[in-house]
């Protein structure tokens, strides 16, 4: 797949568990099949919301292998490879590259403080363990630029195998200084959904973002027609999308799943700690419900 041509709507894909808060793999497929009816643009596995972190090395390598030889190559995966202990990282963007991902994603590093030249040491341990497209994880202010911007980016762009970023902020001057300093040789995502249109403007290729397990094609459909100049779409989608994501998001995880079980009968299960510790209510299906028709109402052209 050319770099040059990827972008569009990636869902930062949930990964099921089940009771145990182990890797429901039925699920997981069951998931992947729905993007790739849904024609979405690729997977960014194991972040956040596919609670990465949390899941064991092992655990980590079978969702990546799942995923990937279902998606069969119908779309690109990026995995997310991030851990405590960069040696962890190399050995997971291995695993990943021999399994046929697109390309491996990291965040910098993880609880010790670390200035620019040591995210950028961080960055280039993994990615020159690969050779596959790697993206940096820029999460706002905890993958600071040190200071210049310009020294930031040129150190980004000698990273070997660079191909892209993912930018986690609601900064849109940020995201547009990388951009332009960045000259077009970085394949941007915004991390932001709450921001997708918007940051279109800002110089992205494409969002990756966790709202897009449950609204993938209605967000596509609006990034799209948004960029063939329908500005007053947008506009509604995003007042009311973005009123959506600040509802939900404090109680987003039982959110997410039921939501996901309604829509499409695929149970996400409750996420492990200390994700599954921050859902402290249960959603009401008519609340669900009427979200829903905000949401469909808003996305119709």
């Amino acid at each position: 797949m050319d770099s040059k041509k990827i972008g569009g709507i990636w869902p930062a894909l949930l990964t099921p568990v089940d009771k145990n808060g182990d890797p429901a793999m039925k699920e997981l497929e069951a998931l992947v099949e729905l993007f790739v009816k849904q024609e979405l643009d690729g997977l960014y596995i194991l972040g956040s919301t596919g609670q990465g972190f949390l899941f064991s090395e092992k655990q980590r390598n079978e969702i990546a292998k799942r995923v990937i030889d279902v998606a069969a190559g119908r779309f690109p995966v990026i995995v997310q490879v991030g851990a405590m202990n960069p040696n962890e990282s190399i050995r997971l963007a291995k695993e990943a590259q021999k399994m046929g991902a697109y390309g491996v994603s990291t965040v910098g590093p993880i609880y010790y403080q670390a200035g620019m030249d040591k995210i950028i040491a961080h960055y280039k341990m993994i990615s020159s363990s690969i050779d596959i497209p790697f993206f940096a994880y820029h999460i706002g202010n905890h993958s600071i630029f040190g200071g210049s911007a310009t020294e930031y980016i040129g150190q980004m762009l000698s990273l070997p195998n660079i191909t892209g970023m993912k930018l986690t902020t609601d900064n849109l001057y940020e995201v547009s200084l990388i951009s332009k300093l960045s000259e077009g040789k970085l394949c941007l995502f915004s991390g932001a959904e709450e921001l997708l249109c918007q940051a279109a403007l800002s110089g992205v290729a494409g969002n990756i973002g966790s709202y897009f397990n449950l609204w993938g094609v209605e967000c596509k459909s609006v990034r799209t027609a948004f960029l063939n100049g329908n500005i007053d779409l947008a506009n509604k989608f995003m007042s009311v999308f973005s009123e959506t994501v600040f509802k939900t998001l404090p109680d987003v995880w039982s959110f997410f799943r039921k939501a996901i079980l309604m829509r499409y009968g695929i149970d996400t299960g409750i996420p492990n700690p200390p994700m599954g510790l921050l859902t402290n209510r249960e959603w009401k299906e008519n609340e669900i419900l009427k979200i829903f028709d905000e949401i469909e109402s808003a996305g119709k052209i």
